[in-house]
């Protein structure tokens, strides 16, 4: 179901039920705790930019999701409702 380089390759595939119907998913994988740099999000700033440019790989962006609490990845560049605040979220240091 996935290839050998996703994060998903070796979890477990369960069935699950949504609503009257019978989906697959992916067993929760409890994520190790890394030491990782708060840093505020500027302009136009994605996930695989803010990873080119800490590891010069894009394609490592998922490692900034896993180190945050948002449900969904996009959801970290985007500014929070009624706060004035930038944004800022957490970068692992590897």
């Amino acid at each position: 179901m996935f290839i050998e380089s996703s994060r998903y390759f070796q979890l477990k595939i369960i069935a699950a039920k949504s609503g009257d119907r019978e989906v697959k998913a992916v067993m929760l994988r409890r994520l190790p705790f890394v030491g990782a740099t708060p840093t505020i999000i500027k302009g136009n700033d994605r996930l695989d930019i803010i990873a080119l440019r800490r590891y010069t790989d894009a394609t490592r962006f998922w490692h900034i999701a896993d180190a945050n609490t948002e449900l969904e990845a996009n959801d970290l560049i985007k500014p929070k409702p009624n706060d004035p605040m930038p944004r800022t979220i957490l970068v692992p240091d590897k």
